[in-house]
């Protein structure tokens, strides 16, 4: 399915002013287009949106068949037709080509250059001729690496890119025949190279291969191309059987087939590689794995079949890594980092979109409402011409390619727009006679003829849709250039002006409160996601405007989920965060009207509020905010209004309010004891003592214990990373001090803290800095032992509580408040305390050990674990009991 929304992706346009009918024509970089005419190619400067001037001319070798340019080496390679014979030519250094006289030198490809030429091919054209032994027919230039890949009807040969080395101060560009790619049962009509991966397209069949330097499979590496194998001969005996039953009377067709992956070795086309390049070549390629075999069947529901029944409109594109814009956009290219590459191709009714790096994967299927002619496919849309209409549809290769270059892309942090969203169709443009088209940087070149009528030719076989290798694919020799064409450049509106007019539009679907409004919005916000990843494409000023829209783009698709009852309502969450807004600017877009007396609140919402308050912000909402969301809370998910209240961000809420909302839920069956120490809570926010007393009393000690289990913020809170102790565990510290202790040993026992923010929790309420250990650390640590948590380093606890006593000993330093236990409590309760030895005996039955508090010390120094001790901590122990023995004499 596809939508269509009234867009304008184009904008202004401007005429080329060529002096022939142009018969080929590409783009060249970011500032140039190659037009071939009769046997001469004319360069045109395109600056700006109104400025398109020549700047070159040059002549071929005869009339121009096939035109692509590389921006990796800055070079035009074209396949040239004279006297009936096809020939492969590269121009390169054509930027210093100021007149069509200028000398221009002609070179062999391979062919050293020596020294004494080199000023000469500093400052003229050359043009680099790369014999073949078969006819080229068609011709495919690697963005990346720039290497060149030209399609042979039974083979694909491979010129890899490099320089030769002059002197010091410079280098020519050149080309080397590396490697032979031989293809038996599929004769190419396109090709598509990229890094590695091939894209072979026939009339009716595509095939992609990567071609892998794994030298550990070095011997797939075939030099006898010609060796039949299993699948070759099962192709033939297919071919010959198909041949002997094809009559006048019957026509054989084959059946439609999708291949993925290791499975499109069945498809009966053997590709063997023939290496012939130089030994010491940096990246060498020695097998092929298959990823996608694709063959369609002709139409054959009329008596007569169409010869425009085909294929048309092959394509690789790579997406690359994002990062930051190169200082030398020469050299950019080179250090592009592939992401991710996706395929494109195209039947006259229906185009089809693949991803193909990791995993081979259909991404969309384009239904076109009349015939295409001819298609490009950019990483923000894919543009696409009929006879008489140019037609612009949005492309999900940023949504797959933002998943391949972060995996947890779909968090509660972040989001991104699903692949398998139905396109859309932004602009269906009208232009008479449409005949071609290209895509350059921000450009769409179109070819038109006021007059589309031909002479009509005599119609082929419908056989010829049976055969893999069929008729030749030379392009046909085109009619006598006639009046009435013309090739315009169409400048496509900047990503963040189309954006705007996305959310403007988006507006009309508000207030319906439909999915049409989120498949916009994620329309927008792809689009400028895919102008981020083309960061080579963009000036700083650029992309700073494009970050600050994709980050509204997040705030107007999180408003969206917030607002819809969807299934996909947890998105709001993910967006927010992206869109950097605040919470308290996300309330502040809520509408909080009240229809018909209640409010409905959507889940969307919900979540995002709930989760944020349940995260360690740093931020505190308003009074008036906060009362929003216990209203909130209440109406929607009455069970965490307990919990929400407290949240650090909800630290200025009125109690009174609070508590006005807690003992409704009493009212209407809820109460629980979490309900309790919230209220509990409030009351002490606002000095109510009596109120609080009354609470906490109405349930068990154990009850109050499991109920900060379940929310440890009523005495634990996070604010800028550190730990802060509620007003609530101040207050217990003071009057419940042994409950506090119970409350913080039940958390850490149920992981809902760890052993050092525990510690450091106990240091912060008792005031104590540095090494100081105030009394209610130690009470805990007693209590971690005789609680026995698994997840407590015996030893280590041992030491801390051992270093203690004898410090306080050693120092005559009573502990700070009354310990919670005795050393008879502790023998009594806890295994890892033994009997008394009678050294203790002696020094507590003195009479000059008179306070309590140092007898205590003495008794619980009865750890069975002293024999495991290190040698060092031994030590230290009878040194601090002989200075204690000496301080008391």
């Amino acid at each position: 399915m596809v939508q269509l929304y009234n867009l304008h992706p184009f904008g202004s346009q401007q005429v080329v002013p060529c002096k022939l009918e142009p018969e080929r024509f590409c783009g060249g970089g970011r500032d140039t287009l190659f037009v071939a005419a009769g046997c001469k190619v004319e360069a045109f400067t395109v600056v700006g949106q109104e400025l398109c001037q020549p700047r070159c001319v040059f002549s071929t070798l005869g009339r121009v068949l096939r035109l692509a340019y590389s921006e990796a080496g800055d070079y035009l390679v074209a396949i040239e037709e004279k006297n009936k014979a096809t020939f492969l030519r590269a121009y390169v250094n054509w930027r210093s080509k100021r007149t069509e006289n200028s000398r221009v030198c002609i070179r062999m490809v391979g062919h050293d250059v020596e020294a004494p030429f080199s000023e000469t091919f500093r400052d003229q054209m050359s043009i680099v001729e790369m014999p073949l032994s078969e006819a080229p027919l068609c011709i495919s230039c690697c963005p990346v690496k720039g290497d060149l890949l030209v399609g042979c009807t039974n083979n694909l040969v491979l010129f890899s890119l490099k320089y030769q080395i002059i002197n010091e101060e410079f280098s020519i560009l050149d080309f080397e025949r590396s490697l032979v790619i031989h293809i038996d049962n599929i004769t190419p009509a396109e090709i598509s190279f990229c890094v590695g991966y091939v894209a072979v397209m026939s009339e009716l069949e595509v095939l992609i291969v990567k071609l892998e330097s794994d030298p550990k499979n070095r011997e797939s590496v075939n030099h006898h191309p010609h060796k039949t194998t299993n699948s070759t001969k099962q192709a033939e005996g297919i071919s010959n059987e198909t041949s002997q039953l094809e009559s006048d009377d019957f026509v054989i067709c084959q059946k439609p087939m999708e291949l993925l992956g290791e499975k499109s070795k069945q498809s009966g086309i053997s590709v063997t590689l023939e290496s012939t390049g130089l030994a010491d070549e940096k990246i060498k390629y020695f097998h092929v794995r298959h990823l996608l075999y694709r063959r369609f069947a002709p139409d054959i529901s009329s008596c007569l079949l169409s010869d425009d029944v085909r294929l048309h409109s092959l394509q690789l594109l790579p997406i690359y890594q994002t990062g930051s814009l190169t200082s030398d956009r020469k050299n950019s290219s080179q250090e592009k980092v592939l992401l991710s590459l996706f395929c494109f191709f195209s039947l006259p009714h229906v185009g089809y979109l693949y991803m193909i790096v990791k995993s081979v994967e259909l991404l969309s299927v384009y239904q076109y409402p009349e015939k295409s002619q001819q298609a490009v496919l950019t990483p923000q849309f894919l543009h696409v011409i009929t006879s008489n209409n140019l037609q612009c549809y949005t492309v999900r290769c940023s949504a797959a390619a933002a998943r391949e270059e972060d995996p947890y892309v779909d968090t509660t942090l972040k989001a991104c727009p699903p692949i398998s969203m139905d396109v859309c169709a932004l602009r269906i443009q009208l232009f008479i006679g449409l005949k071609a088209i290209c895509h350059f940087k921000n450009h769409v070149v179109l070819l038109t003829k006021a007059d589309p009528e031909t002479v009509p030719e005599r119609r082929e076989s419908p056989k010829r849709f049976l055969s893999r290798k069929g008729t030749s694919v030379n392009p046909k020799t085109p009619p006598v250039a006639e009046a009435g064409w013309n090739l315009y450049i169409v400048n496509t509106i900047s990503p963040v002006q189309l954006y705007k007019e996305m959310v403007d539009y988006s507006n009309a679907y508000k207030t319906a409160k439909t999915q049409s409004c989120i498949h916009l919005l994620s329309e927008a916000h792809l689009l400028v996601r895919a102008a981020l990843m083309d960061a080579s494409q963009l000036e700083p000023g650029e992309k700073a405007e494009l970050l600050e829209a994709f980050k509204e783009s997040c705030g107007h698709l999180g408003d969206c989920y917030s607002r819809l009852e969807t299934q996909h309502s947890h998105l709001a969450l993910p967006y927010y965060k992206m869109s950097g807004l605040s919470m308290a600017e996300v309330l502040n877009r809520v509408d909080w009207a009240v229809e018909d007396g209640s409010q409905k609140y959507e889940r969307g919402l919900i979540f995002y509020i709930n989760h944020s308050l349940y995260e360690n912000l740093d931020e505190e909402l308003s009074e008036e905010l906060s009362a929003k969301v216990v209203q909130m809370f209440y109406a929607a998910e009455p069970k965490q209004l307990p919990h929400i209240l407290c949240s650090p961000s909800m630290k200025n809420i009125d109690p009174l309010t609070a508590i006005k909302y807690l003992r409704k839920l009493d009212t209407s069956g809820f109460s629980s004891v979490l309900v309790t120490l919230a209220k509990a809570a409030m009351a002490l926010k606002m000095g109510d003592l009596d109120m609080h007393r009354n609470e906490m009393k109405s349930h068990s000690e154990m009850k109050l214990v499991c109920g900060f289990i379940l929310e440890p913020r009523l005495l634990i809170q996070q604010r800028k990373g550190q730990i802060v102790p509620t007003e609530f565990a101040v207050h217990l510290k003071e009057t419940q001090p042994g409950l506090l202790v119970a409350s913080v040993l039940a958390l850490q026992k149920n992981n809902k803290i760890g052993i050092e923010e525990a510690d450091s929790f106990f240091k912060v309420l008792c005031g104590k800095d540095g090494d100081t250990i105030p009394q209610l650390l130690v009470d805990f640590w007693e209590a971690q032992l005789v609680a026995c948590l698994p997840d407590v380093v015996l030893q280590e606890l041992f030491f801390k509580l051992t270093s203690q006593y004898i410090w306080r000993l050693s120092k005559r330093q009573p502990p700070d408040t009354t310990p919670l236990r005795t050393s008879e409590d502790l023998i009594n309760t806890c295994s890892h305390y033994g009997l008394i030895n009678p050294w203790v005996n002696v020094l507590i039955s003195s009479e000059s050990l008179v306070d309590k508090n140092y007898m205590e010390d003495l008794s619980k120094l009865q750890l069975p674990s002293f024999h495991s001790w290190s040698h060092s901590q031994k030590i230290l122990l009878l040194a601090s009991v002989s200075m204690f023995c000496v301080i008391r004499v």
